[in-house]
């Protein structure tokens, strides 16, 4: 409902602008629009079909062109890009190290050098799914890898719950914003920005985040201490370290062949899944069962990705055909308020808008339209990048629909409300917002390793 009456008082201020600069604005085609989805999002409609309908509904209203006309070159565009092939492979890599057991290892690694720290386990939480999120690309399949993973941990034990589930989902939702994240690759395709970019640009913020959750476990253990475990010598300390050998192994291989200019995105997470196949036949996990069951799902989520990318590439290319994109960028470039204030309307805006959107919907949808209005006003296309893609972390984590917190509440064991993953997502969400806004202070958190490196 905030949401709601948060676009609903956007177009409010959008038309009294309009009328008092003088500027023509297509506010027949915006309020056509709104009022369809609205009505398509509250009957239950698929996403990717809502917004795929939008685009053919603008055509016939608005446009002079069929939209049969242009459907077929509209779609073949990103379903044919090469970048995009790095979404599946990024998924399969995934998929294949949760089903050959090296996420168990990598977790229980972390877990010895990490759980006598004040909040114990849940710092193990973060960290794992920090060090995941290198190797997976996607915040669901690093919220449920490591979910499975670390809640047997917490059976039968003082943590709360609450504190439990949130600091997994504030992990999971690392997986788009940490290098190799799938969220920057579509970025890049739709505002045609170097992925390699955007990758070095997202490094320090992903620190800052990491950083900032870690914080946030310090204080609940501070302020709920419990009895820590008996301390364990040096020696199984480093042995436990072998766990995290794969894992590391994945990263330099993925990442470092991106950093170091020898693979391109796509390129390297295809070295990825040859990677983890071959972790996996060390451990003797490799079998084609494995490998169908991973491919299985690998397709099921590519497909959904996919659906939603071709029905918000249709929306976009009507809507830029009848000026709407031009006329907002326009509009709201030449308000009487400074670039910062500007900034903060759309980030408001994307916080609205991702209480009831799917994150990556919500990047294909808006993207396209505010992008032109962030370069028109002088911000940095990478540093606008890693903004962007933080706000849809927050939308995975932002209550009532983040995608993170349903994934974990259907792993839990014992029923319970989500209302507990709610709760328990809040301080951490704080944590991400006060990230954005250090972000919008000093650009240079983004900006400066690409300066360095490029």
């Amino acid at each position: 409902m905030i949401a709601i009456v948060f676009l609903l008082a956007l177009l409010g201020v959008t038309i009294f602008a309009a009328a008092t600069t003088g500027q023509a604005l297509p506010i027949a085609e915006i309020l056509m629009l709104i009022g369809v989805f609205l009505l398509f999002f509250g009957s239950g409609v698929y996403i990717a079909a809502v917004l795929g309908a939008l685009g053919v509904l603008t055509g016939l209203m608005f446009s002079d062109r069929p939209w049969w006309a242009f459907l077929g070159q509209t779609l073949w565009a990103p379903s044919s890009n090469f970048v995009l092939v790095a979404v599946p492979l990024f998924l399969l890599m995934g998929e294949i190290l949760l089903r050959a057991g090296l996420s168990d290892r990598l977790y229980r690694a972390l877990n010895v050098w990490l759980n006598r720290m004040p909040g114990g386990l849940l710092h193990t939480n973060i960290v794992s799914c920090a060090v995941f999120s290198a190797i997976s690309g996607s915040s669901v399949a690093t919220a449920a890898t490591m979910g499975s993973v670390a809640l047997p941990y917490f059976q039968d034990t003082k943590y709360s719950q609450r504190m439990v589930l949130g600091s997994l989902a504030a992990g999971g939702a690392l997986g788009n914003l940490i290098p190799p994240g799938i969220t920057f690759i579509i970025y890049g395709l739709i505002t045609e920005t170097s992925v390699g970019a955007l990758y070095i640009a997202a490094l320090i913020p992903s620190i800052l985040v990491t950083g900032l959750f870690i914080l946030v476990i310090l204080a609940h253990g501070l302020r709920s201490p419990m009895q820590k475990p008996e301390p364990l010598p040096l020696g199984m300390k480093i042995r436990a370290l072998a766990g995290l050998i794969p894992t590391v192994l994945l990263i330099l291989l993925v990442l470092g062949s991106i950093y170091g200019g020898f693979a391109t995105p796509t390129e390297a997470a295809a070295l990825g899944v040859v990677g983890a196949a071959a972790f996996a036949a060390l451990e003797g996990k490799l079998t084609f069962r494995m490998l169908n069951a991973s491919a299985e799902a690998t397709a099921r989520n590519t497909a959904l990705l996919g659906l939603i990318l071709f029905g918000a590439y249709l929306l976009n290319y009507t809507l830029t055909l009848i000026n709407v994109p031009q006329a907002l960028a326009a509009l709201i470039a030449d308000l009487p308020i400074p670039p910062w204030g500007i900034m903060l309307c759309i980030i408001a805006l994307y916080i609205a808008l991702g209480t009831f959107m799917e994150g990556f919907s919500l990047i294909i949808t808006t993207v396209p339209v505010v992008f032109p209005i962030v370069v028109a006003l002088g911000y940095d296309p990478i540093w606008f990048g890693v903004i962007v893609t933080m706000l849809v972390e927050i939308a995975q984590i932002s209550p009532p629909d983040g995608t993170v917190m349903y994934v974990l509440q259907g792993m839990r064991k014992r029923a319970g409300p989500i209302t507990d993953v709610f709760i328990g997502v809040m301080p951490f969400l704080g944590a991400y917002l006060l990230a954005v806004l250090l972000l919008m202070i000093f650009p240079g958190l983004a900006l400066w390793l690409p300066s360095v490196m490029g």
